[in-house]
């Protein structure tokens, strides 16, 4: 079926300006890049064919002339496609705000900390999509303990108009468990976020080699 076959609602153009970009499929995306297809295929299945073949991260690596020759696209579609990626990949390296999706990315994000004698107590400030405004570290404690009150905590989460925050620190015994002061103080955090409606995540503990997500492990409800 062609694109002009669908109902308009489905139409990925239509569907973009209706709904957002974030609500069409990778396969919608590629095809609004595409415009039109080739013989015997519309835009939408021939990006669904491209997306099978190469997948999202051979897609962002293919070059031109391996699009070309793969799927017989035109020039300028296929130059398109590769600059399109290019700049998407320009912008993320300029930008300051980068998602945090995972325990793992706070605890790469916390390389320079992870082997620190001292406990540092970092929060991370989020915005409502869950990207990084700034990044603050607001105690720095002796060998086996960090002793933080919340305002330290949500004085900046609120100057930076902090829809959200995660909360990380070092453990310098070598082990990321979570000790009973480590819950006690999340729980009295987690609880003045309440009243602030600033939203506490996480709560990440990391070491050199290892981290442990509060939330993961039921020590932290949100």
């Amino acid at each position: 079926m062609r694109i002009k076959d669908l109902p308009r609602i489905d139409r990925p153009r239509e569907k973009l300006l209706a709904y957002g970009a974030n609500k069409l499929s990778n396969t919608e995306l590629l095809a609004i890049l595409l415009r039109t297809g080739v013989k015997g295929m519309s835009a939408v299945e021939l990006s669904g064919s491209i997306l099978k073949r190469l997948g999202g991260d051979g897609l962002s690596a293919a070059d031109a002339p391996a699009l070309k020759k793969l799927f017989g696209l035109g020039t300028a579609k296929a130059c398109e496609i590769t600059a399109s990626f290019e700049l998407g990949r320009r912008l993320l390296m300029g930008k300051k705000s980068e998602l945090l999706m995972s325990p793992e990315d706070v605890w790469r994000e916390l390389r320079d900390i992870r082997d620190h004698k001292q406990e540092h107590l970092v929060v991370f400030f989020l915005d409502a999509r869950n990207r990084e405004i700034a990044r603050r570290t607001v105690s720095v404690g002796t060998v086996n303990a960090s002793i933080v009150h919340p305002r330290e905590v949500f004085e900046p989460a609120i100057s930076n108009a902090a829809a959200q925050i995660i909360i990380a620190h070092n453990h310098p015994s070598g082990d990321p468990e979570p000790s009973a002061e480590d819950i006690r103080m999340t729980a009295q955090l987690a609880e003045a976020g309440k009243i602030l409606g600033i939203q506490i995540i996480d709560h990440v503990v990391v070491s050199a080699k290892d981290f442990k997500s509060m939330k993961a492990c039921g020590l932290l409800t949100v």
